[in-house]
């Protein structure tokens, strides 16, 4: 058993919870060599949302974790920052049927070209400027997501002005058979980032069974997010719905 570096309550609020070592083979676009680690139950997660503390961003590991129901974002800061392994309750989704397209929002459809996965790293740049309210994509976290990229598991969606050509928004995320899991969006025009969530809806239900059994992780629900129709659900339904998804195949998009 390996224990996971982790903070200590008293430095952070979050449990002495650890990741376990375990042999477990991945699968996927990229056949990946095994992951050392296997995460406690989601159940077990903090106030927070966090469930434990360490680990490291090798491929199989993250891939391990989104089958589980984590995902990975940074706690702590300066030298003190750790990655933390999160499920939080309730979670975010974005119910395909249930996408929210306003007048406004479809006249900006037309107004930018939306290309997948031909600047992945221009956009995970862009959500990753520290300028940003919340900034929390680090140097490893990019690196990380880069490399699961080039092995075909994340994926971008882009948006360029139609007139000047240049890219003005987009998100990325993962895809791992029915699941996409958002990591993070971006805009520098009206509607950019929008644009591209409504065409990767549109990739998600584009399957001939109007995506039956896919999932969209958006994390948490926020209120620009909500203004798309994402909506709130108890972890408990989340990892029913996950299970299911996990059975789906990768979009044709993705698969290629």
């Amino acid at each position: 058993m390996y224990r996971a570096t982790r903070f200590g309550p008293s430095r952070a609020g979050f449990p002495e919870a650890e990741c376990h070592d375990a042999r477990v083979p991945a699968s996927g676009p990229t056949m990946l060599p095994p992951s050392r680690w296997d995460f406690p139950d989601p159940g077990r997660a903090d106030r927070h949302g966090v469930v434990c503390i360490g680990a490291d961003l090798e491929p199989a590991t993250l891939l391990g974790a989104y089958r589980n129901g984590l995902f990975p974002m940074p706690v702590g800061r300066g030298r003190f920052q750790r990655m933390g392994w999160w499920s939080p309750d309730p979670r975010g989704v974005l119910p395909l049927e249930g996408l929210r397209i306003s007048r406004s929002l479809r006249r900006s459809t037309r107004r930018y070209e939306v290309r997948v996965d031909t600047a992945f790293e221009a956009v995970i740049d862009a959500c990753a400027d520290p300028g940003r309210t919340g900034a929390w994509i680090t140097g490893e976290v990019r690196y990380a997501y880069v490399r699961m990229h080039r092995l075909g598991w994340a994926h971008s969606i882009e948006t360029f002005d139609v007139d000047s050509g240049e890219l003005v928004g987009g998100l990325y995320g993962l895809a791992i058979d029915g699941l996409f899991a958002g990591e993070s969006m971006f805009h520098r025009t009206t509607d950019a980032s929008k644009v591209a969530l409504v065409h990767l809806v549109e990739l998600l239900r584009a399957d001939g069974h109007d995506g039956a059994g896919r999932l969209l992780d958006v994390q948490w629900r926020t209120e620009h997010l909500a203004t798309l129709g994402a909506i709130e659900i108890p972890r408990a339904t989340y990892l029913q719905r996950l299970r299911r998804a996990l059975e789906v195949a990768l979009p044709e998009t993705f698969a290629t």
